[in-house]
């Protein structure tokens, strides 16, 4: 089965855009959103759409801001957003249990602050550490987890565009690639990169300039896998061609046994 994850910008703007319908029918059978930016009352029909009986909101206190949204096809056992209450007023988690797999539908926070000052970096890096200390404890429990979202950080020089010209950028400092790279250590797998080991694969673009048109990208968008799930993930992919937002989708494919 197909778990998809897919920072959309807004999801009342991507359907008017008549992008949404379309990727949800190309196969998912879980499928995690984030930037919603509406609750499940504004969204009206969108929270729950055609064909996918399981469907949860968790928006930000903030109106049009942040924001996730998880769709299933399979039922879930549970579903949490609780992290701590700086972060949860802030909408950006949700922990979908479905037998012995947690799937973590996160959209991590950026630094860049105002007048990109990064001054919200310290913010990001708790929110990274308190997340993981939250999984490990899912993980010795025996629970199998992925974590898919818009992290906002690339990890490597690899995993954008211009590396040279964004070291001072959030999202490539080197205080935000090393706490990813302390997941990676610890026993989450980039499952990307486990199927792929090249240049030039991206997930998000700048909407000026002709970034998208030209392939000048970052990629920030992941499935981490725990070590006790990776043996269950047949596929990893990144969709460029899914228009509708600045992200793309990516996904993985998994066993279904994943699950039991």
């Amino acid at each position: 089965m197909t778990i998809a994850s897919w920072n959309v910008n807004g999801l009342r703007a991507l359907a008017r855009k008549q992008a949404l319908s379309p990727w949800l029918a190309s196969g998912p059978t879980i499928v995690g959103l984030q930037e919603v930016r509406a609750s499940a009352d504004q969204l009206g029909e969108l929270a729950q759409p055609d064909g996918w009986p399981f469907a949860h909101v968790s928006p930000a206190r903030r109106a049009g801001y942040s924001g996730v949204a998880l769709f299933s096809k399979l039922a879930p056992d549970s579903v949490e957003t609780a992290l701590g209450p700086k972060f949860d007023v802030e909408g950006r988690l949700q922990l979908a249990r479905f037998g012995k797999l947690v799937v973590a539908n996160v959209y991590f926070p950026n630094g860049n602050g105002q007048d990109r000052s990064n001054d919200r970096v310290p913010y990001k890096l708790s929110f990274y550490r308190a997340l993981r200390k939250r999984l490990d404890a899912l993980r010795a429990e025996g629970l199998r987890v992925l974590v898919m979202g818009d992290f906002n950080t690339a990890h490597q020089e690899i995993d954008l565009a211009r590396p040279r010209d964004n070291l001072g950028t959030s999202g490539f400092l080197p205080e935000e690639r090393a706490e990813l790279g302390r997941w990676l250590k610890r026993g989450y797998h980039d499952t990307f990169r486990k199927f792929e080991a090249g240049p030039g694969h991206y997930s998000w673009w700048c909407q000026r300039g002709g970034c998208r048109e030209r392939n000048v990208g970052w990629r920030i968008d992941y499935v981490l896998a725990c070590a006790e799930a990776l043996p269950f993930v047949k596929a990893a992919a990144i969709h460029p061609s899914v228009l509708g937002s600045d992200h793309c989708p990516v996904s993985v494919t998994v066993d279904p046994d994943i699950v039991r």
